[in-house]
C-alpha cells in the first residue's frame, strides 16, 4: 500500500500569556516532533493518556488549530499525498485549505456538544454539501437520506433534532456528516469514548463496514488500547507530546517493549479478578507539558529510568519489528 499522509516532526506550541500586560510568558509544547506515515486504506490507532496531545495531532491535520487557538504555533510537514500531487497542509492558509477538506474530515469525541442542538440532522449531515459541492437540493437530499442509511438510521431521523437521539446514535449522525463529502482521510477522534461499552462495539463495526466500502484511511485517537487494537492495523502510543512506541496492533498488544506501552496495557480491566498483572500500571502524575522534563519524557515515572535519561530525546529505533524510543526497554 502506498502512503496517502506523510507527516514530518510536526510540532505544536500553545503560548501561555500572564501579567497585566499579558505578555508572552511560555508555551505548552503539546505536540514535540511527531512523526509517522498513514497508507492508503488503514487505520493508524493514536493512544495515550489525556493531555499527551493525541487530538491536537488529529486537529493539526485538518489544519483547524490556527482558528481555535490564539497565537498557536505549527511547524513540520503534513504531506497529503494526492494521485498526482503533494500538498503540505500545514503550509496552507484558511482559504487555501478549503478545496483539500472535501478528502479530510473529522469525527469529534463528543457527540453530546459536536452536533448544532438548533439544527435538524438533515441540515447537519447536508451542511458539507452546501458548503464543498454544487449538487442541486434534491441531489443533496437523496445524498442525506443515503448517508443516514449507510449509518444505520432512517428517512425519519432526518427532520429531528439531535436532543431526540441516543448518545450512539448522535455519533453515527456526526460519521454521516464526516462522509458527505467522500473524504480520504477520516480523523476519528475518541469516537466511542463518551459511549456505553455495548455501543462502542457497534460504532467500531459500523466504522469497519464504512472503511471497506468507502476505501477510508483512519487515524483513530483513543486512550483505551484494547479498543484500539480491534480496529488499527498499526498502533503509535503517545506520551508528552511525542511518540514512544509504534508498529504493527498485535505486536504492540501482545509484546510491549516502551515502558510506558507496558504501564497502558497495565490499566487495562481484566475480566478475571484472580489474572495476575505481568506489568505494574505507572506511577504518579503526567508532568505539565509547560515543564517538560529534559530528555526522555518519561523517565519521572519509568521504572527502568537511568541518569542518562536525562540528558537527550531518545529517537525513535527500529527492534523486533516496531519503533521504540528506549535504548534500555526489553
Amino acid at each position: 500500500m502506498s502512503e496517502i499522509l506523510e507527516i514530518r516532526d510536526l510540532c505544536v506550541r500553545f503560548p501561555v500569556f500572564g501579567g497585566l500586560l499579558l505578555r508572552r510568558v511560555g508555551a505548552v509544547r503539546a505536540v514535540d516532533g511527531v512523526s509517522f506515515t498513514l497508507l492508503r486504506g488503514e487505520t493508524l490507532g493514536l493512544v495515550g493518556e489525556s493531555g499527551c496531545g493525541k487530538t491536537t495531532v488529529g486537529r493539526a491535520i485538518v489544519n483547524i488549530l490556527r482558528a481555535m487557538s490564539y497565537k498557536v504555533e505549527v511547524s513540520g510537514h503534513i504531506l497529503y499525498h494526492q494521485p498526482d500531487d503533494v500538498i503540505d497542509l500545514a503550509t496552507l492558509t484558511r482559504a487555501r485549505m478549503r478545496p483539500y477538506r472535501t478528502d479530510l474530515q473529522m469525527v469529534f469525541q463528543d457527540p453530546y456538544s459536536s452536533l448544532n442542538p438548533r439544527m435538524t440532522v438533515r441540515q447537519i449531515v447536508e451542511g458539507p454539501l452546501k458548503i464543498h459541492t454544487k449538487q442541486s437540493a434534491d441531489e443533496r437530499e437523496r445524498r442525506v437520506l443515503w448517508l443516514l442509511d449507510r449509518v444505520g438510521l432512517s428517512a425519519e431521523h432526518a427532520n429531528r433534532y439531535p436532543h431526540e437521539f441516543s448518545g450512539g446514535q448522535r455519533q453515527r449522525i456526526g460519521i454521516a456528516r464526516a462522509l458527505a463529502t467522500t473524504p480520504r482521510i477520516v480523523i476519528a477522534d475518541e469516537p466511542v469514548s463518551a459511549l456505553d461499552v455495548s455501543i462502542q462495539a457497534q460504532i467500531i463495526n459500523l466504522m469497519q463496514d464504512l472503511q471497506q466500502e468507502f476505501g477510508l484511511s483512519y487515524i483513530f485517537i483513543a486512550h483505551d488500547l484494547s479498543v484500539v487494537r480491534h480496529i488499527s492495523n498499526r498502533i503509535a502510543v503517545m506520551y508528552l507530546g511525542n511518540i514512544v512506541e509504534m508498529g504493527p496492533a498485535e505486536v504492540v498488544y501482545r509484546r510491549p517493549l516502551h515502558p510506558y506501552t507496558q504501564a497502558l496495557l497495565a490499566a487495562v480491566p481484566r475480566p478475571d479478578p484472580d489474572h495476575a498483572r505481568r506489568r505494574a500500571p505507572a506511577v504518579g502524575d503526567v508532568p505539565s507539558p509547560l515543564h517538560k522534563p529534559s530528555g526522555c519524557g518519561y523517565r519521572t515515572r519509568c521504572p527502568i529510568a537511568r541518569p542518562s535519561c536525562a540528558d537527550d530525546v531518545p529517537p525513535l529505533g527500529l527492534r523486533d519489528g516496531r519503533q521504540v524510543a528506549c535504548p534500555y526497554s526489553e
